[in-house]
């Protein structure tokens, strides 16, 4: 079944995935999709970001909207035009979208030893905690996943995901911790909630309730 999987952990707030195993000319059939789109395309010359792309745009119609009604701003957040906030994610054979009616974020990220080695780039407040963890291969990801998403939301270049952006210690069967940015006068509180899917880990962002 394309649709992967559908949550909702908040009201008027939806997550929609997709897990790609559909040819490209399959996901192309049904879409209207908008010229700017076809033009878009044209210019991937990549297959798998091709269907990734048109995946999307299916996860658009679950959601009750069509390609026409997404568009993109200046500094590339996407948006829908009816006022609800939209975040998109793609990683390999997985997409996934998130609609609401609060800011959001979401990134899907594949599980892969090469965070470790990465991991100083990112990880500051983190590191103690990262530390104690036998495996931490699962909570980098998910970190790195959090601040991917505090990025997207937040959509202000000059962001650091050391310096700015933080993510309280967790436990991985818990599935939520909470985590903050801190930047020019900003301080905002986010929930963060993750998920494994297979060997990927998805995280995303709403502002917090008690923030």
């Amino acid at each position: 079944m394309p649709l992967y999987k559908t949550l909702t952990n908040r009201e008027n707030t939806n997550v929609y995935i997709w897990k790609i195993t559909e040819s490209e000319a399959w996901l192309r059939t049904g879409l209207d999709l908008s010229e700017n789109s076809i033009n878009r395309l044209f210019t991937m010359s990549s297959e798998l970001h091709r269907r990734g792309f048109l995946s999307i745009r299916h996860l658009l119609r679950v959601a009750g909207y069509t390609d026409q009604n997404l568009y993109y701003t200046i500094d590339g957040k996407p948006h829908l035009d009816d006022g609800k906030n939209i975040s998109i994610t793609h990683s390999y054979e997985f997409t996934a979208i998130i609609v609401s009616d609060a800011a959001v974020g979401i990134d899907i990220e594949k599980l892969r030893d090469k965070i470790q080695r990465i991991a100083s780039k990112f990880v500051g407040y983190e590191e103690q905690f990262v530390k104690e963890l036998d495996n931490p291969i699962e909570a980098l990801t998910v970190i790195w996943g959090a601040k991917e998403s505090m990025y997207k939301l937040y959509g202000t270049k000059g962001l650091g995901f050391k310096a700015h952006c933080f993510v309280e210690p967790f436990e991985i069967d818990i599935q939520h911790t909470m985590s903050r940015i801190v930047y020019e006068g900003d301080n905002l509180k986010f929930d963060v909630y993750f998920q494994s899917l297979e060997n990927f880990m998805m995280a995303y962002i709403l502002p917090a309730y008690n923030a």
